[in-house]
């Protein structure tokens, strides 16, 4: 019969070049320059940027690169925050607008990054492609002149002539899978490319996600809007809140549709400790793409589920209140009427807005005067202000309150200049007062204030709600995340499939018979190779039968292998039935 052995101890011989040959297609890394001159620094600054050394280097930089765009406002996600983060450190904000941290990701130094990354994984997988091509067109080495010296070898003696048995082993390993190859008087086979491939995948597929992050950061674009229940618009940038685009998606490139927010639904917990905690949002939406009418379909946009039109994805990104107030002038004439989003501040969305009445005409001291109104909407107001000050406690609708203050002046509104909707510039307005105080007031659904000198009153009709969202459009997405799944599936092949040869060697001895060789050589130590050597051997027991010498001679190694292992070990011989443990047993 066969012995089998994975004795590691014995090395290829470095002179048996077929056994020896590498079985990975990595390029083959320089220790320095190469050639004279710059010609030759040139050589090994390029060979060392397209090791996969560097690659790991630059991609963990990127990542490190990659922190400050996640902790520090970004001017093309959020520019109110950014204005916002830079009013409140101060000093510290121009340093980082040096190190374009507010712009991390068209950065100078992040695109350097980015770019070298892209240039090392091009010329990594380049020549790996290639030079694995030409592994596949060519044949499996052929097998060593000493197969015994091999890590995991096997070897006996049979009666069988040598081209049969060559013969059967070529038709075994073929079966098994292997590329196998007969000439020579021996069969060399290999099997395992899949590792490789699984390499180049991953290699093939990391391009593939930097490439489409790397288009998607130049064509995409990204538009806020902000609509009350019953409110709708089209995709334009007229109509849009705001909107940031990139190099190649500007104004004229936004996808063409209409959006209608029907109603909002959102609901919150109201027991227990989690009380308050947000349960369900749903934007219950009416769209058509393009500007047919007739394509009006319904549609709804929850919290990480956006709704695709076209080539654009819109997210629900906030939600609100918005009161609906109705401002009179002291005719009694209807000056103001419109729904006011509110913004929310806190967890219990206590929400500040402001009212402007730009045209509110003739005032009672016979001035043209503009009025303005600043305030609190409280979704679940306390029964007092005393030491809290107004604050909601609840998100939920569940006693909705609003407070206002009145001012009267000059809101700025016709000067030409820009104003925030949500801020209401006091510098030219006056506070009214009522009995020497401010005017204030604080209102119910239905209820109304009548202003103090004269100026007319307010109503505090209802309360709407709004949702607020972003339409993005990033092209790049598909590519990124496809290359993502393709880069794990490549990963796990490159990690758990083993590339493996063997060979058998069939030759005919002098005195007659013929001597059966085989051995294997893996990659990475595994008792793979020797398990499918083992099994290798066993079937072509068939074909190529072990002689009775041969038998008798492994026979008489293993008895004696046994009896050795029996001596060295007491508790064996001891168990040992013929010999009982106790000289006084009657058995």
């Amino acid at each position: 019969m066969s012995k089998t052995t994975t004795d590691t101890e014995l090395p290829p011989a470095p002179d048996e070049d077929a056994a020896a040959e590498r079985l990975s297609t990595a390029p083959v890394e320089s220790e320095g320059p190469t050639g004279i001159g710059v010609l030759g620094w040139a050589r090994w600054m390029w060979r060392q940027l397209t090791s996969m050394r560097v690659a790991l280097i630059l991609l963990f930089l990127l990542s490190l690169a990659a922190i400050p765009g996640s902790l520090i406002p970004q001017n093309g996600q959020n520019q109110f925050k950014v204005q916002t983060w830079k009013a409140q450190h101060t000093a510290v904000a121009p340093i980082y607008e040096k190190l374009q941290l507010f712009d991390v990701y068209s950065s100078v130094w992040f695109s350097a990054i980015y770019i070298l990354l892209f240039v090392s994984l091009a010329g990594c997988i380049i020549p790996r492609t290639w030079q694995f091509v030409g592994v596949l067109r060519s044949q499996p080495p052929a097998a060593p002149r000493n197969l015994t010296r091999m890590p995991v070898h096997a070897a006996w003696r049979t009666g069988a002539d040598p081209e049969r048995v060559n013969a059967a082993a070529h038709r075994l390993l073929r079966k098994r899978g292997f590329r196998a190859n007969l000439s020579g008087g021996s069969v060399a086979a290999e099997k395992g490319y899949l590792r490789e491939v699984g390499n180049l995948l991953f290699h093939l597929s990391l391009f593939a996600l930097l490439g489409g992050f790397a288009w998607a950061s130049l064509a995409s674009g990204t538009g806020g809007k902000l609509m009350v229940e019953g409110q709708g618009y089209s995709n334009t940038i007229t109509q849009l809140d705001d909107f940031t685009g990139t190099r190649f998606y500007g104004n004229q490139d936004l996808d063409p549709f209409y959006l209608k927010l029907d109603d909002f639904t959102s609901k919150f917990q109201s027991t227990g400790d989690q009380m308050g905690a947000a349960r369900q949002f749903t934007a219950n939406v009416e769209y058509y793409q393009g500007s047919d009418e007739s394509k009006l379909r319904k549609g709804t946009i929850e919290v990480n589920h956006p709704l695709e039109i076209g080539g654009s994805k819109v997210y629900l990104i906030g939600h609100g209140y918005a009161p609906v107030i109705t401002v009179r002038n002291g005719k009694g004439d209807v000056v103001y009427h419109d729904v006011v989003p509110f913004l929310p501040q806190d967890a219990n969305l206590t929400s500040t807005g402001v009212v402007k009445v730009s045209d509110y005409g003739v005032g009672p001291d016979g001035n043209k005067t503009q009025l303005g109104f600043s305030g609190f909407f409280l979704p679940t107001a306390p029964l007092s202000f005393a030491g809290t000050g107004p604050i909601s406690l609840f998100p939920g609708d569940a006693a909705p309150e609003l407070v206002l203050n009145a001012f009267a002046g000059d809101l700025g509104t016709d000067s030409g200049l820009p104003q925030n909707v949500y801020q209401l510039n006091t510098a030219k307005l006056t506070q009214l007062k009522q009995d020497d105080q401010p005017a204030k007031a604080l209102l119910k659904p239905g209820q109304g204030w009548t202003l103090p000198n004269g100026y007319g009153s307010v109503t505090f009709e209802g309360y709407k709600q709004w949702a607020s969202f972003n339409v993005s459009h990033r092209p790049g997405n598909a590519i990124a995340l496809t290359g993502a799944v393709l880069a794990i599936l490549g990963l796990i092949g490159s990690l758990f499939i083993q590339r493996r040869r063997i060979w058998v060697r069939a030759v005919a001895l002098p005195g007659g018979g013929t001597q059966v060789e085989l051995a294997g050589l893996a990659r990475s130590e595994s008792a793979k190779i020797a398990e499918e050597l083992a099994e290798l051997a066993v079937d072509l027991q068939d074909d190529a039968p072990a002689s009775e010498e041969d038998e008798e001679a492994e026979a008489a190694v293993e008895a004696t292998a046994a009896a050795e292992e029996a001596a060295s070990d007491p508790e064996a011989e001891a168990s040992d039935p013929a010999v009982p443990a106790d000289q006084n047993s009657k058995e």
